[in-house]
C-alpha cells in the first residue's frame, strides 16, 4: 500500500512492519500492523484488495514539492522509480503489494501536480498583494499612507447634482489632489498641470447654416492658437471652480453657519488659484442666498444665520485668472419636495446654454430658458405653485475684471432685441425660478459692493475715503468685494468712507435681491466660450 505523506516531514517507518513476522501472510502479526497502520495513514483510492494486506514494504522518502512545470514532470516520475525500488528491494511482496504500489504511484502523481498548482497559485497571490501594498503606500512600518483625493469616494446630501468622478490626472510632472491642509484640498491646479495645459470643458459643436461662415476652417484654428494664452487662463479658473465645488458640496449639510461655509469655500478657492493679487484669485464674493432671496447675498461679519434642512441655498462664487472669470452657480437643497423646482432652475440653464452660439439673439436665447422654466410646477407643502422665471434678473457677458461686460441675456422672452452673440465672447448663462411673483426688488442689509468699470477721477474730501479706495484698487480694483473681506484685511471704521464711495459714484452697491417672503428660489448657471470653431462650457463638471 502506498503511503500519504507531507512533503515537510517524514512519517515514522513502523518498526511492526519490519518484524519479520509481518511478513507472514493472513499472520496475527500482520493483520494486528496492517490495523495499527490503517490508523496512521489515509486510504489511498484503487488500494489492492485483501490479498495485499500484511505485505507493506518500508516507507519511500517524501519528494521535495514541485515549483515549475519542469519540476511537476519530474516530480510525477520520482515517485514511479521509488515505488519500483522498494519493490525490488521487498522479501515477499505479493501481486496484491504490487497493484497497491501502482495505485500508490498514481495517486501521487495526482496530490504532487494539485501541490504544485495550490503552491504556483499562493505565490502569485503573495506577488499580487506586494504590488498592492507598493500602489496605496504600504510599506514598513513607520511610513504613513497618504491618500490622495481619487482614492476617496465622493458622497453628498445635496439633492439634485450628479456625483463627481475622480480628480482629472496630473501632467506627468504634475501631483495629484490631495484631501487635507486647513480647507480641504491642498494642491493648486497650476500644480497639477504646471505647464498649463489644464482639461478643458464641454466642447460642443454650432448647429445651423455652414453656408454662413465666413472663414475657413484653417482660419478660425489659426484663430484659436493667438487666443490658446487667455483660453489657458480661463481653464484654470475652470478647473479650480470645479475641483472647489466638488469638495463643497461634500461638506456643506444643515446645520452649518452659513458664515462658516462661505469663510471655507473662499479660503479652499484662493488655495487652489493660488491668489495673487489681481493676478489670481476670487472674482466675487460667495452668494449663499436662502429661500425668497435670490442673489447677492453674502454674510456680514458677525452674522448668525444658520444653514436649514427646509432651505433652498443658491451658492454663486466665482475664480478668475489674469481677470479671466468663471461665473458659475447652483442650488443646494436636502428636501425631496425642492427637486422639480431646482430642476426647473437647471434644466432651464441647459436650453440657454444649448440656444447659445456666435451669430445668436440674446432674446431667443430668453425664449428658450422661459419655456422649459415655466413648463414645470411644483408642490410644496401640500400646495401647487407654478413656476416662474425672474423675469428682471438676467445672465450676462464677462470681460477681463468686469463681471457684467455690457451685454444682457435675458431669462424670459420679450421684444424684438436683435443683439447678438459674437465670436470670441464669454457669457454667463443663469436662470432663476420662482414660487412667488418672479420679481425681485432690493431689500435687506447691503453686502456686495463694486467699483464702478468706467468710473473717471473723482475728487474726495474725507482722507478716510481715499484711504478706502487706495486699498480697494490695490486689492480688488474693478472686481467684486464684500465687508468680510476687508474686515479680513484688517480695516476698521470703514463703512462711513464706504457709504461716501457709493454717494459720489465710485463704487457701486448691491443689495439683496428678494422675491416676496415665503416663496423659494432656484438658480443655476455656467460660463460659455464662444470660440471660433465651437462653443465650450467651460465650468461643466460631473454635478451639473
Amino acid at each position: 500500500m502506498a503511503d500519504t505523506t507531507k512533503p515537510e516531514e517524514e512519517e515514522p517507518i513502523d518498526e511492526d512492519v519490519e518484524d519479520g513476522d509481518a511478513a507472514a501472510e493472513g499472520g496475527e502479526g500482520g493483520a494486528a500492523a496492517a490495523k495499527k497502520k490503517k490508523k496512521k495513514k489515509k486510504k489511498v483510492k484503487g488500494e489492492a484488495g485483501e490479498a495485499g494486506e500484511g505485505t507493506e514494504g518500508p516507507t519511500p522518502p517524501p519528494p521535495a514539492p514541485p515549483t515549475s512545470a519542469a519540476d511537476d514532470k519530474d516530480g510525477a516520475a520520482a515517485p514511479s522509480a521509488a515505488a519500483d525500488e522498494d519493490d525490488a528491494d521487498a522479501d515477499g511482496v505479493a501481486e496484491g503489494g504490487e497493484a497497491g504500489g501502482e495505485a500508490m504511484s498514481a495517486s501521487k502523481k495526482k496530490r504532487e501536480k494539485a501541490k504544485a498548482a495550490a503552491a504556483r497559485k499562493k505565490a502569485a497571490a503573495t506577488e499580487a498583494g506586494g504590488e498592492a501594498v507598493a500602489a496605496t503606500g504600504g510599506g514598513p512600518a513607520g511610513k504613513v499612507k497618504i491618500y490622495s483625493a481619487n482614492e476617496t469616494q465622493w458622497s453628498s446630501i445635496i439633492r439634485g447634482i450628479q456625483p463627481w468622478g475622480p480628480y482629472p490626472t496630473p501632467e506627468p510632472d504634475g501631483q495629484p489632489q490631495q484631501h487635507g491642509g486647513e480647507w480641504g484640498l491642498t494642491i493648486p491646479v497650476l500644480q497639477q498641470f504646471p505647464s498649463g495645459n489644464v482639461p478643458h470643458g464641454m466642447e460642443v459643436p454650432y448647429h445651423g447654416d455652414d453656408g454662413r461662415r465666413r472663414t475657413s476652417d484653417a482660419e478660425l484654428r489659426e484663430l484659436e492658437r493667438l487666443h490658446s494664452i487667455s483660453y489657458s487662463e480661463i481653464r484654470t479658473a475652470a478647473e479650480c471652480h470645479r475641483q472647489v465645488r466638488k469638495h463643497m458640496q461634500s461638506v456643506i449639510k444643515p446645520g452649518m453657519l452659513m458664515t462658516d461655509i462661505c469663510e471655507q469655500l473662499e479660503n479652499l478657492n484662493r488655495t487652489l488659484v493660488q491668489e495673487n493679487g489681481l493676478q489670481a484669485g476670487i472674482a466675487f464674493p460667495t452668494g449663499c442666498s436662502i429661500n425668497h432671496v435670490a442673489a447677492h447675498w453674502t454674510p456680514n461679519s458677525g452674522d448668525k444665520t444658520v444653514l436649514q434642512y427646509g432651505d433652498v441655498c443658491k451658492i454663486d462664487f466665482g475664480t478668475h485668472v489674469n481677470g479671466r472669470i468663471i461665473d458659475s452657480a447652483w442650488t443646494v437643497h436636502f428636501d425631496p419636495q425642492f427637486d422639480l423646482l431646482a430642476e426647473a432652475a437647471r434644466e432651464s440653464t441647459k436650453a440657454g446654454v444649448a440656444a447659445a452660439g456666435i451669430d445668436v439673439r440674446l432674446c431667443d436665447v430668453g425664449a428658450a430658458c422661459q419655456e422649459v422654466m415655466e413648463s414645470y410646477e411644483v408642490e410644496i407643502n401640500g400646495k401647487t405653485y407654478p413656476v416662474k422665471s425672474i423675469r428682471n434678473l438676467n445672465g450676462h457677458s464677462i470681460g477681463p475684471y468686469q463681471i457684467h461686460a455690457g451685454k444682457s441675456v435675458p431669462i424670459v422672452k420679450g421684444g424684438e432685441n436683435s443683439t447678438k452673440m459674437e465670436e470670441g465672447e464669454l457669457f454667463a448663462i443663469e436662470t432663476f425660478g420662482s414660487t412667488g411673483k418672479g420679481y425681485v426688488k432690493e431689500d435687506l442689509e447691503c453686502s456686495h459692493y463694486m467699483k464702478n468699470f468706467d468710473v473717471g477721477h473723482i475728487p474726495l474730501r474725507l482722507p478716510k475715503a481715499k484711504q478706502l479706495l487706495q486699498f480697494i484698487n490695490k486689492n480688488f480694483d474693478t472686481l467684486a468685494f464684500c465687508r468680510r473681506w476687508i474686515d479680513r484685511a484688517g480695516e476698521e471704521k470703514y463703512l462711513l468712507a464706504l457709504r461716501n464711495l457709493c454717494d459720489v459714484g465710485i463704487v457701486q452697491p448691491y443689495p439683496p435681491l428678494v422675491d416676496i417672503k415665503g416663496s423659494y428660489t432656484v438658480q443655476y448657471e455656467h460660463t460659455i466660450l464662444l470660440r471660433p470653431t465651437q462653443k465650450e462650457i467651460l465650468s461643466k463638471g460631473d454635478d451639473y
